[in-house]
């Protein structure tokens, strides 16, 4: 579903780039390796990732991707969430998911960008140009790899929220968001039994196709049969997951 105000056009950030030398350091010690594609440099050649990228950051409200700009670049983000979205030729906006740490944004892309990236919070990211970024490749097999994972994981998801959106009901298809929330960056681990929402309330009904009085109520009775707790606007904690899990996949 669409939002139904029309948006202005997105406000474009002015990022705080870092020249190369300076972010050495945090390459080394970022804590979004573990969930990146850049992972697979070895930590030896560390040099050779910091200077293939600069860094930047988008302040709450502003884009760092435009839709229909030209697609030089591909972005990691290291800190923050951002909403990814395309504007309708009438105005309205449909948001068609939204990034995390360790998301690589700019694969499925060609000649030019067909979403626009705006940051919710405030957005950390690292900035690779498409030169540099087929000569890191080139040098590290490993890291083409990973990038090819994360595309077919795109195109799963991408599958997936075409079902949430065709046959789930409201409960289902907001069990489906939380229970995918709860598993970004958990890796080997467990999924996390609470973690943050920094989207609105529009936000994931847009994504999810309801309307925001839908999402509240259904988050409101998820609370209520004992599913999950909401210590704040921006929290979720699941309290059953074996029950939400399968309110997710139809089975309640």
């Amino acid at each position: 579903m669409t939002t139904n105000a029309r948006l202005a056009t997105p406000v474009m950030a002015a990022p705080v780039m870092v020249p190369d030398h300076r972010h050495l350091g945090a390459c080394a010690h970022c804590d979004a390796r573990p969930h990146s594609v850049c992972n697979a440099v070895p930590a030896v050649d560390m040099a050779r990732l910091a200077a293939a990228s600069t860094t930047g950051i988008a302040q709450p409200g502003t884009c760092f991707v435009e839709e229909g700009a030209k697609a030089d670049a591909f972005f990691n983000i290291t800190a923050g969430t951002a909403r990814l979205f395309k504007l309708l030729p009438d105005g309205r906006r449909q948001i068609m998911g939204f990034a995390g740490v360790g998301h690589f944004i700019g694969l499925a892309v060609s000649s030019t960008f067909t979403f626009s990236a705006e940051a919710i919070d405030h957005v950390h990211y690292c900035r690779f140009s498409r030169p540099r970024l087929r000569a890191l490749l080139d040098d590290f097999p490993a890291m083409e790899q990973k990038l090819l994972e994360v595309t077919s994981s795109e195109l799963v998801a991408a599958q997936e929220q075409m079902l949430l959106l065709g046959r789930k009901t409201a409960r289902e298809r907001l069990a489906s968001f939380l229970i995918a929330e709860s598993r970004h960056n958990a890796g080997c681990h467990l999924p996390r039994r609470q973690f943050a929402l920094p989207m609105t309330r529009g936000d994931i009904a847009d994504y999810l196709g309801l309307t925001i009085e839908t999402v509240s109520r259904t988050l409101t009775r998820l609370r209520h049969e004992g599913l999950i707790e909401i210590p704040s606007a921006g929290d979720v904690v699941i309290l059953d997951r074996d029950g939400l899990e399968r309110l997710a996949e139809g089975l309640t």
